[in-house]
């Protein structure tokens, strides 16, 4: 076991001396609490480095954990978008361009060097008793804030479903792009019903300039641009991970929600 920062020199020495045939690139600021400029070093240019340090020492096997996010939410979205959709999500959540970056870069990666089997893993909202997920933030509070007149439909995964979709990957040795999805989509007002919360509908202009500010002084954990994953439909078609590993979820949506403990 290392604990290294993947910015600092020590890392490529984790390389050299433990020779490693699989990478598994998890390590990702993913809140919006730390600066843009540390999100952008870890996220951009830290994915380069293990990237970098991939080709360089020999790496068998690269997989890459993105996230359903970077295709952003947007009115005009399909209801299920495949892996050929467009990457939106810093039109409108400009906070997360860093991560739309470290997706596009991985995916330049998969066709610049295809004798290493890489793989970009893009799983729908992630919950469990251990995993620290945007989507699992919102469902703990209190009284959870939600659009007049919006109620999405949203999948969600179990976190050792997530594990499994990575073991498999590197168990079948595939190559590309792939959503990952769980169970099946339900509106949003469910999921929030489902894990014990208690909707607090809010008009949107008056939503997006009290969440603008409380995220300011640090009083809540999302800046405005993260309203719109709770208007608009962001669902992903996972049948090319299915097609090609035979990938089923083994936890249903009560027992992912079941997860979510208040």
């Amino acid at each position: 076991m290392y604990q290294i920062d993947l910015r600092k020199k020590a890392f490529e020495d984790v390389f050299r001396k433990e020779q490693p045939s699989v990478v598994v690139h998890l390590a990702f600021i993913r809140h919006c609490r730390a600066a843009p400029e540390v999100r952008h070093e870890v996220n951009v240019l830290g994915t380069k480095r293990v990237m970098e340090f991939c080709q360089k020492h020999g790496v068998k096997q690269f997989v890459i954990l993105s996230s359903h996010y970077v295709y952003g939410a947007l009115p005009e979205n399909p209801y299920f978008l495949d892996e050929d959709a467009p990457l939106n999500a810093s039109r409108t959540y400009p906070e997360i361009r860093d991560l739309v970056e470290s997706d596009a870069l991985a995916t330049g990666f998969l066709w610049k060097y295809p004798e290493i089997h890489s793989v970009v893993i893009r799983p729908v909202n992630i919950l469990g008793y251990y995993v620290h997920s945007a989507i699992g933030t919102y469902l703990k509070i209190r009284r959870v804030p939600t659009m007049i007149g919006f109620d999405p439909m949203m999948q969600f995964i179990h976190e050792e479903d997530v594990t499994e979709a990575i073991a498999i990957a590197i168990e079948k040795r595939i190559r590309g792009v792939f959503n990952v999805v769980g169970p099946g989509a339900v509106p949003l007002g469910v999921a929030i019903h489902e894990t014990g919360g208690k909707t607090l509908p809010m008009p949107e202009p008056l939503a997006r300039f009290a969440i603008g500010q409380a995220f300011k002084y640090g009083l809540y954990p999302f800046p405005p641009g993260a309203i719109d994953f709770i208007k608009y439909p962001c669902t992903l078609d996972g049948s090319r991970f299915v097609k090609e590993t035979g990938f089923s979820p083994l936890f249903g949506l009560r027992e992912i929600f079941a997860s979510v403990t208040r």
